[in-house]
């Protein structure tokens, strides 16, 4: 059963279902089976470093060693910054209501890298958020699945046919250049301008 995300709007407490939109639903998609003389399935397995030892179905895992290469717990870790100041955990967006109230713009939605994209189907009555959206409004928030140390951007947002969209996605660093700037060319020195032209051939780009 898919899980419900609760928002605070306007006084009201909304519940919305979730339905991932991924490329699966979208294009399909295709499944390779690889098989042997006999017909059976094959499985993946992984070469050990001797040249031949394979290491089948979760024969492998992570483990955590000290900066003296001694074992350690994952609970015993810490997470800090690079100034080595601890790191806040941010929670679960299900855990508690999610407060919407922030709005923002089409660039700045823009400037976002998504990831994730959800229709949400909401439980009771939502005019007024769905007016709200439906006026072009697109609300930003926090939001992280598990809970962790970094929260992504959560926008919710609707469509021409009125479907609230959930999308997830982190800022993009974008540094615009601007238009019609001329990169400079310096002439090696001992040849002439037609010389140093003839250098940049533009056919190996």
């Amino acid at each position: 059963m898919p899980r419900k995300l609760i928002f605070n709007f306007d006084g009201e407490t909304l519940s919305f279902e979730m339905n991932k939109v991924d490329r699966s639903r979208l294009y399909g998609f295709k499944d390779l089976e690889v098989l042997d003389e006999n017909g059976a399935v094959c499985e993946l397995a992984t070469l050990a470093d001797d040249g031949k030892t394979l290491i089948g179905k979760g024969g492998t895992g992570i483990g955590y060693l000290t900066a003296d290469g001694n074992w350690s717990n994952k609970e015993e870790l810490r997470p800090v910054n690079v100034e080595g100041d601890p790191i806040e955990p941010v929670a679960s967006s299900f855990a508690a209501p999610i407060e919407l109230k922030t709005e923002t713009t089409v660039d700045d939605y823009l400037n976002h890298n998504i990831r994730l994209v959800y229709v949400l189907t909401v439980t009771g009555d939502a005019e007024r958020l769905r007016k709200n959206l439906k006026d072009g409004a697109i609300y930003c928030f926090d939001y992280s699945y598990r809970g962790g140390l970094v929260a992504d951007h959560g926008f919710l947002l609707m469509n021409e046919s009125e479907e609230i969209f959930f999308l997830v996605g982190e800022s993009t660093n974008v540094d615009y250049v601007g238009l019609q700037q001329t990169a400079a060319v310096t002439p090696v020195d001992g040849e002439d301008d037609e010389a140093a032209d003839s250098l940049m051939d533009f056919g190996m780009i």
